[in-house]
């Protein structure tokens, strides 16, 4: 499916066979504009080597060039469809999906999507301005890329509210404009979406945990039975790799520097240095990784089991899964706290969909330690990074009301606040990784405190001019 480029709003999806549509989404898009101007990247660009969508099918849909941002070409895109798709769990199961919304699930759609276009437009207000520390050129242009695709994310989400739901519809589209991330007055909706993102560490972390958590719920609205927001999910996902890629590969260089900076200095000291010392890494993985662990939501979930009973929301690659893909009489166990020790409850399998999802991003999670680690090995460093315990710096579900270490230990809150800033980062450790964010603009250059890229982009080399400034 190609997409028509020669219309204000670039689509896949007709647009110009629904003037009603056109009209108002075309209406939105100087809002939208305008909140890219203010909210968006803060750094002055003549033009960035952008990757563009040009079809969503299998022969191919990016397009390399180098783009002026305030006129790269946002659109709607859907997947393609297929006719013949069935919906695959639930109580509606084998029936046909739907190309319109059930009245009967309006809100509960509507909230699902709300909630999804809220955290797009939040990541580029949390990273508007890291380009005025940025490394290399290199990952400049990746920050560009991440966040002119988190805006077209939001505009996947705002034609599903404008197409399907109405004057409703149309209000949540405006709103999630007037929300911004922090705001003490409007906030984004999930919490992570209001911390900073001060430093290109929390960046890397940033990208490496909670995008990835966008991944996993990505890909339960793409098994919906509404076939339309399946279809831009879909396609969003493809988007969404490059967002864990570029987290995945900076940690891995932030790795490979600190463990040269280690072996040079014969030190873990290595801040005096110009590096980011192990242990502070460590504090930062703690500390993304518990955010976003939170964005599952609560292990017990009514909600959850009402979504996937209804059809609105399955599993993590339902269609793969060996069971009925109704669950009414299977059992989960869930992690709890009782009588002062950590163990775990038998619940139903459909209050324990939260719970099932998260072991599923865990272990995904997983595998980016096992490459730092490896980059560790190879440089002769016997120290690991790890996964803290999923009850550590809990916000939300059965560990809030806990203090737990990251060793997964009980401990009250005396102890905690007398040895938090020994897990999670200190003033004193962001002050430090601040203190080495300084830009770096010319070409085939790189801060001291990362390792360069073992690739360009697009076969492009490491050194080409990526972002020119005016």
């Amino acid at each position: 499916m190609s997409i028509d480029y020669s219309e204000k709003i670039p689509n896949n999806v007709d647009l110009a066979g629904d003037r009603k549509l056109q009209r108002a989404l075309e209406s939105w898009q100087p809002n939208f504009l305008n909140w890219w101007k203010t909210m968006g990247p803060a750094v002055p660009t003549e033009d960035v080597y952008l990757r563009t969508a040009v079809a969503v099918g299998r022969e191919g849909w990016a397009h390399f060039d180098h783009v002026p941002m305030d006129e790269y070409r946002w659109g709607v895109f859907l997947a393609e469809r297929n006719s013949d798709r069935r919906i695959a769990f639930g109580e509606q199961k084998g029936e046909p999906v739907w190309q319109q919304v059930p009245g009967e699930y309006r809100a509960d759609l509507q909230r699902l999507i709300v909630i999804q276009g809220d955290t797009e437009p939040a990541s580029v207000e949390q990273q508007r301005r890291l380009g005025e520390t940025a490394p290399s050129l290199y990952d400049l242009r990746n920050l560009f890329q991440v966040n002119v695709e988190e805006g077209r994310h939001l505009w996947a989400m705002v034609y599903l509210l404008h197409a399907y739901f109405g004057r409703a519809g149309r209000e949540e589209a405006e709103a999630l404009l007037h929300r911004n991330s922090g705001d003490l007055d409007s906030p984004r909706i999930l919490g992570a979406f209001n911390e900073e993102t001060p430093d290109w560490l929390s960046f890397f972390m940033f990208t490496y945990f909670t995008d990835r958590d966008g991944k996993y719920q990505l890909g339960t609205l793409k098994e919906s039975a509404f076939d339309p927001l399946s279809r831009t999910c879909e396609f969003m996902l493809k988007e969404e790799a490059h967002h864990m890629f570029v987290g995945t590969t900076g940690v891995d260089r932030v790795v490979a520097r600190t463990a040269e900076l280690m072996r040079e200095y014969d030190t873990e000291d290595i801040a005096p240095h110009g590096g980011i010392p192990l242990d502070v890494v460590q504090k930062y993985i703690n500390f993304h990784y518990s955010v976003s662990l939170d964005l599952f939501g609560s292990e017990r979930s009514t909600n959850a089991a009402n979504y996937f009973t209804a059809g609105l929301k399955g599993r993590w690659q339902e269609e793969r899964r060996k069971d009925d893909h109704v669950l009414t009489e299977d059992a989960a166990h869930i992690d709890v706290v009782r009588d002062g020790e950590i163990t775990t409850d038998e619940v139903s399998a459909l209050l324990a969909l939260n719970h099932d999802l998260r072991r599923e991003y865990i272990a995904d999670c997983e595998t980016g330690l096992k490459r730092w680690n490896r980059v560790l090995d190879k440089a002769g460093i016997t120290r690991r990074l790890y996964l803290p315990h999923v009850g550590f710096n809990r916000e939300v579900g059965q560990f809030a009301d806990h203090h737990v270490t990251p060793k997964g230990d009980l401990i009250g809150a005396d102890v905690w606040e007398a040895s938090k800033d020994r897990w999670l980062p200190s003033e004193a450790d962001k002050t430090h990784v601040r203190s080495l964010m300084r830009p770096v603009y010319e070409p085939g250059k790189i801060a001291g405190w990362i390792a360069p890229p073992s690739k360009g982009i697009n076969d492009k080399p490491v050194e080409y001019e990526y972002v020119r400034f005016p």
